[in-house]
């Protein structure tokens, strides 16, 4: 394809790479060209560089011994571009000598300066323009296009450039290859792009580890050869020639590596968008062609490839979620706005199996978390956009605040977007923002539901009001201050509370919040046991005007027969197979039982360790998430605690004393007798909402259930034995070793 240098032409230095040649030409002249070529060029743009189509003028075909006028491709680096690629070499034209000595028909790097290089250009026109993505590609070219891959297995391993230390070979596991791209991916995609994004992927539900998990949890593979691999071969980088001889030319060879070829197979199946019919064919074309190339190569296909594929899919969120947060800087319009968020959604859901997301939020959520993401970074007022996130509506039940007025809101929803991932919090049911308000000295933390949450335990208070209600009584009690009720964008409802971590005076919060997972500590579980005693001066009234009416461990019972009526029915029927009664059958049971009425208090109703912060004064502790506050029995409350958070016995005793000896009688009375009941009933809660949380996969990410369903197999044994009820020996045994 290259022609050959001017008869007569003076000789042109070179620099010798190799089996190819890259010139060491004049700077100023190749400058000069270049800046021409960007500036005339025919462009065509790609996610890391800008490809100029220009002919060579005769001073610069000389330099790079070729005739004048012969069409190159000046590639020149996007400096704006986002690095969302794993590149294992850095140098592209190291790679197309390698490639050129088996496909010789790929691009020469003719001459290389600092962010360009020249290379020879590939006749034909990109496979995209004639068979656009998601259209199905004609058996032919899926013939020619698989017998590529195949021939980049006859690259030899000595003319590639060097690899990176501690690369996996022949030799290694092989996992290894598959663990290094996991680490790669994290390394070179999202650890440099969590500062600008890491509170955008954290409020779409990707954790920051989400990458090393994934890596973590690679099963063990067949043997293949290893071998060069392009890695990016889609549609915008098969050239379809013009004559024919080759039919197809592979380019853009800058993010090629070396390893596992079915790695190469998996992403192009999913970055060349084949209609799902043809994913046989090419899975069977590709099969064919390494068999008789590289036969060893195909080892291990129907099993493996899968896993590729899910890497594929998992990396490919972090890219495709920047590229279409970004691509709302140009034009931040609805329709703009209603396209990223269908972007994001796909990549979501490719994703969810592979990162092991708990759930994919929904088209409306995405819009919302996008908007206020890109709104954040708007100045107020700008041109072509959507109404502004600012834009709020007060709920009326919540009484303005003179020490956070609305100018103070509404600048905490304009920060609200740009919180970076580090004050970014995502809990079972909330999204949780930590910004700083100019003007306030104390940060506050904007609320959002989790719209598509299943709880199947209910709230039955306004958490606004349970804390106005705790400020207003000035007990000893530490809880966060609510702020501020209302609606914005698309009427979604916000709440914004005092932030109750540790946080320096410079805004950082150092360290993030820490919760006693493990335990409390013996002044910790004091404190905690006085704050519940203080509970107790709060006019609950104020919250549940018919509170105290009727029993409430009759009320807990029924409460509790209804979750297990309105389980759904693949939960209902896995519960009866492992032995729990029904609704019906469990209300006989728990009738069993009878409690001492005592007086009823305010109730937190969720004291699990991550709902306690620790803290550097005599209160030690802050309870936050109340939510689930309710009106009862002030014993439950402490016992509940200690059925969610581990709590050793001496702790156990010592909280009791200490929260008996600090309330009068009518709060107390037979509590050494009752106690074990309401422990009972929340064994018996946990085997039912942690088995549901199981089959549907609620919440899984947040800590405090991962957690419960990790012990799962414990807590069904604890709960049929509380119940009376025999172990069913007609459960199959591979059910029960999975729960285990």
């Amino acid at each position: 394809m290259t022609p050959e240098r001017p008869v007569g032409a003076p000789p042109v230095p070179r620099t010798v790479l190799g089996e190819r040649t890259a010139v060491a030409a004049p700077d100023a002249v190749l400058r000069e060209f270049v800046a021409s070529a960007e500036a005339h060029g025919r462009l065509s743009s790609g996610h890391h560089n800008r490809n100029h189509l220009v002919p060579l003028p005769e001073h610069v075909a000389r330099l790079l011994g070729r005739e004048p006028g012969t069409r190159v491709t000046v590639r020149i680096r996007r400096r704006d571009a986002l690095p969302v690629v794993i590149r294992t070499w850095q140098d592209e034209a190291r790679i197309l000598r390698a490639v050129g000595s088996v496909l010789p028909h790929v691009p020469q790097c003719l001459a290389k300066g600092d962010g360009f290089e020249i290379h020879s250009y590939a006749d034909g026109v990109p496979l995209s323009s004639v068979c656009d993505y998601g259209k199905p590609v004609d058996p032919l070219l899926i013939g020619a296009l698989t017998e590529l891959l195949a021939q980049m297995t006859r690259v030899r391993r000595r003319a590639m450039p060097p690899l990176p230390p501690r690369w996996p070979g022949n030799g290694s596991d092989r996992r290894d290859f598959l663990r290094t791209l996991a680490l790669l991916a994290d390394r070179q995609i999202r650890q440099p792009n969590w500062t600008a994004f890491g509170g955008l992927f954290t409020a779409l539900g990707i954790p920051e580890d989400a990458l090393i998990r994934l890596g973590g949890r690679v099963p063990a593979m067949a043997r293949r050869p290893y071998s060069l691999l392009h890695a990016d071969l889609h549609r915008d980088n098969l050239i379809v020639t013009y004559d024919g001889d080759p039919p197809l030319i592979c380019v853009d060879w800058e993010l090629a590596t070396y390893g596992d070829p079915l790695h190469d197979l998996a992403t192009h199946l999913v970055r060349m968008r084949y209609p799902s019919f043809q994913w046989a064919e090419v899975i069977e074309a590709w099969a064919v062609a390494m068999g008789r190339t590289c036969p060893a190569a195909v080892n291990g296909l129907a099993k493996d490839l899968r896993h590729y594929l899910d890497f594929e899919r998992a990396q490919s969120v972090y890219p495709d979620v920047m590229r279409a947060a970004k691509a709302l800087e140009g034009s931040f319009d609805q329709k703009s706005l209603d396209d990223a968020s269908a972007a994001v959604h796909s990549a979501l859901v490719a994703a969810e199996e592979p990162l092991g997301l708990s759930a994919v939020p929904s088209l409306e959520d995405i819009a919302s978390i996008l908007y206020r993401w890109r709104a954040s970074r708007t100045p107020a007022g700008a041109p072509g956009r959507v109404p502004h996130v600012v834009e709020w509506e007060p709920d009326p039940r919540m009484p303005v605040r003179t020490d956070f007025p609305p100018q103070a809101v509404t600048e905490a929803l304009r920060e609200e977007g740009a919180a970076p991932a580090s004050r970014v919090f995502k809990g079972t049911a909330h999204l949780n923002s930590v910004v700083w308000v100019q003007g306030v000295d104390f940060p506050v933390v904007v609320r959002r539901k989790v719209a598509n949450v299943c709880r199947r335990e209910p709230s039955y208070l306004s958490e606004h009001a349970v804390l106005r209600a705790i400020e207003r009584s000035g007990a000893e009690v530490a809880a966060p201050r609510a702020l501020a009720l209302g609606r914005s964008y698309r009427g979604e409802p916000f709440a914004i509370h005092t932030y109750v971590g540790p946080y320096a005076d410079s805004g950082d919060l150092v360290p993030p919040p820490q919760h006693p997972v493990d335990g409390l500590r013996p002044y910790e579980a004091d404190r905690l046991a006085d704050q519940l005693c203080a509970l107790t001066r709060v006019d609950y009234t104020e919250v549940d005007r018919t509170a105290g009416e009727g029993g409430f461990h009759a009320w807990l019972c029924d409460q509790l027969v209804a979750l297990v009526r309105d389980l759904p029915k693949e939960s209902q029927q896995l519960a009866r197979e492992l032995g729990l009664p029904e609704a019906n059958r469990l209300r006989e049971i728990l009738s069993r039982n009878r409690v001492t009425h005592r007086r009823p208090t305010l109730l937190h109703g969720d004291l699990n360790p991550w709902n306690l912060v620790r803290r550097n004064d005599d209160l030690a502790l802050t309870i936050i998430d109340w939510e689930m506050a309710l009106v009862g029995d002030p014993l439950y409350d402490l016992v509940r605690h200690m059925h969610l958070t581990p709590t050793r016995p001496e702790i156990r005793e010592r909280m009791f004393r200490r929260w008996e000896g600090r309330l009068p009688v009518e709060y107390t009375r037979d509590w050494r007798k009752d106690w074990p009941v309401y422990r009972w009933i929340e064994i018996v809660r946990s085997a039912y909402v942690d088995l549901d949380r199981l089959v549907t996969g609620a919440s899984l990410d947040a800590p405090n259930v991962r957690r419960a369903v990790d012990s799962y197999a414990m807590t069904l044994a604890a709960a049929t034995a509380s119940l009376g009820l025999p172990v069913r020996s007609a459960v199959n045994p591979y059910l029960t070793r999975a729960l285990s």
